[in-house]
């Protein structure tokens, strides 16, 4: 019996859904959701005119929708079945193997992109299972992405190769210039990602040990990892979130910077969450900032987490004492009883100051660095837009930057992902 055999039992979403074998030497399965998507070929030919990576590769198109779809959505995947056959004919030469599979409506409660994300990253478990390739890659992308030319080799090397490495975000960035779309969407793409780029380095001033992207089409991740993360969860939607929350505790989760994705910045109100859920509400309500988090709300999170040192060689009577000096959004959102009993617990069960760290970030984790920005921006901070957030943020630096204004400023931010 193979490596994932007795969790597919339990854990899989579907039965087998590929019929035909994978090849023994398969090393990377890419997963793509699709519904309603009018230029699924788009994505394959990017795929396609990326160099060849040294392992067999797939890609698995997961083609479904949701009970409420509308005829006219049915017919397009249908349409979108038809045009991978077609593309798969005139490209015989391509060198990845191509698997479109239509779930067509599938009567799972909460059905979503997550649900179908989940349904192609249990069939490539279980076909890296069929060749007992515990190390084999399963990859995320969407339907409306394109990516890099290097990205197969990036990931083969970075990860496939890499015995000390698990899984990976990637790198990505969306077009914010062009004639494809309105210049509004353009402008609401560049305030989302800029507001996604801010985040990000505001949570790494502050001390905060783990921070990733959580984008869905720029996830990967090694089979045997996914499994002993109990898969993909079964969320409709910020499934993406939730599953890089499971992987990263497991140690050999890192950022993968050296190839890109571009997800489109079009608009979409499949889900609630994610580029075209925000660029949507801003077009919608022809709104041209978009608002972000209070750069004080993560200042406040650097002086708490600077005192993370002092817990540790603090006296039992003097975690209460402590909890007065913490800044005024942090005691408004911890409880004292609820802080002083974990505190004490922690202390208890390390025995120096890097366990006791690596335990209090365990607890004071990503979760619960989202409840406290949203508790705090509804009773301590208001929220700003994210141009002033970001240039705000950066003269927290010393020495201050020059990091321009406008498209600049995004620059600025990718630069400082790339660059680390």
């Amino acid at each position: 019996m193979c490596f994932a055999s007795e969790w597919l039992k339990s854990g899989a979403l579907f039965p087998v859904l590929i019929n035909e074998a994978p090849a023994p030497d398969t090393g990377m399965i890419v997963v793509v959701p699709a519904y309603d998507e009018p230029a699924i070929i788009r994505l394959l030919d990017s795929l396609a005119l990326c160099k060849v990576p040294g392992c067999r590769t797939e890609v698995i198109v997961i083609i479904n929708a949701p009970l409420t779809a509308s005829a006219e959505s049915l017919e397009n995947n249908i349409h979108s079945v038809n045009e991978i056959e077609d593309w798969k004919e005139k490209k015989p030469e391509s060198f990845f193997r191509l698997f479109p599979v239509n779930l067509g409506q599938p009567s799972i409660k909460g059905w979503g992109v997550g649900l179908a994300r989940k349904a192609g990253m249990d069939e490539a478990a279980r076909r890296f299972n069929q060749i007992d390739r515990l190390e084999g890659l399963i990859v995320n992308l969407d339907a409306d992405c394109g990516v890099q030319d290097n990205y197969f080799i990036t990931l083969e090397n970075e990860l496939l190769k890499s015995k000390n490495r698990k899984g990976c975000s990637i790198y990505f960035e969306h077009p914010v210039s062009g004639t494809e779309f309105p210049e509004e969407v353009y402008n609401s793409a560049y305030q989302y990602e800029l507001h996604l780029r801010y985040y990000f380095q505001a949570l790494s001033f502050t001390g905060f040990p783990n921070v990733f992207h959580t984008v869905g089409s720029s996830i990967a991740v090694k089979c045997l990892s996914y499994i002993k993360a109990g898969g993909m969860n079964r969320r409709q939607a910020g499934e993406d979130f939730y599953f890089v929350q499971k992987l990263v505790p497991a140690g050999g989760y890192f950022n993968l910077n050296l190839t890109t994705v571009y997800p489109s910045p079009r608009v979409s109100g499949r889900v609630p969450f994610g580029t075209g859920a925000a660029v949507g509400k801003m077009v919608a309500k022809h709104e041209r900032q978009y608002q972000t988090y209070n750069p004080l709300a993560f200042m406040d999170l650097f002086n708490f987490f600077r005192m993370t040192e002092e817990l540790y060689y603090s006296k039992p009577e003097d975690i209460s004492k402590l909890f007065n000096e913490f800044p005024e959004s942090v005691k408004i959102f911890l409880e004292e009883l609820e802080w002083v009993s974990k505190i004490s617990e922690i202390k208890i069960n390390t025995s120096g100051s890097a366990s006791f760290r690596k335990r209090f970030f365990e607890w004071f984790n990503m979760f619960k660095v989202v409840k406290y920005l949203n508790y705090s921006h509804i009773s301590f901070f208001e929220k700003i837009p994210v141009i002033l957030a970001a240039e705000e943020l950066l003269n927290y630096k010393k020495p201050n930057p020059a990091f321009g204004k406008g498209m600049d400023l995004l620059q600025f931010y990718r630069n400082l992902e790339r660059l680390s």
